[in-house]
C-alpha cells in the first residue's frame, strides 16, 4: 500500500514539540482553557512555571495548532488541531522515518524488544481481521 509523501503529510499545521504535546494533552480533554488552568494540570509534573505555559500557548498559535479567544484580561485557547489527526501523521512520520514506510518492521521491533502485551496482541489481531473484511 503506497504511503503519502512527506509534502502531503506535512501539510497540515507545523510539527509540535514535546513540551508542546504536554500542553495540547488538557486542551483536548477539556477546552477552552486559560493558561492557568493548563498550568494547573502540567506545571507541577513538569516543574514548569505559568511563563512557560504561556510560551508554550504563543507557539501552538503561531503554528496554528491553537486558537485564543479573549475573555476579559485573560485568554481562552481551544485546540484547532485534533489529536486523532495529530497522533495519525505523527505514526505515519515515525513509520516512514525508522521503517522505510512499513508498518509490519515497527510491530516486529516492538514484539523483540517485548513491548506488546497480550492486550495489545489480541487487539492488533482483531484490527487485522477488521481489516480483511
Amino acid at each position: 500500500m503506497p504511503v503519502a509523501s512527506d509534502e502531503t503529510r506535512d501539510s497540515g499545521p507545523d510539527r509540535i514539540s514535546e513540551a508542546e504535546y504536554a500542553v495540547m494533552e488538557p486542551l483536548w480533554e477539556r477546552s477552552p482553557l486559560t493558561a492557568l488552568e493548563i498550568c494547573e494540570v502540567v506545571c507541577s509534573r513538569r516543574d514548569w512555571s505559568l511563563a512557560t505555559v504561556k510560551t508554550l500557548l504563543s507557539r501552538l498559535v503561531a503554528k496554528s495548532a491553537v486558537a485564543t479567544e479573549p475573555d476579559g484580561r485573560r485568554f481562552l485557547y481551544t485546540p484547532l488541531l485534533e489529536k486523532d489527526e495529530y497522533t495519525g501523521s505523527e505514526s505515519l512520520r515515525l513509520v516512514d522515518r525508522l521503517f522505510g514506510g512499513r508498518a509490519a518492521p515497527l510491530f516486529a521491533q516492538l514484539a523483540e524488544a517485548e513491548a506488546l502485551t497480550d492486550d495489545d496482541l489480541a487487539e492488533m489481531e482483531a484490527l487485522l481481521k477488521e481489516l480483511r473484511k
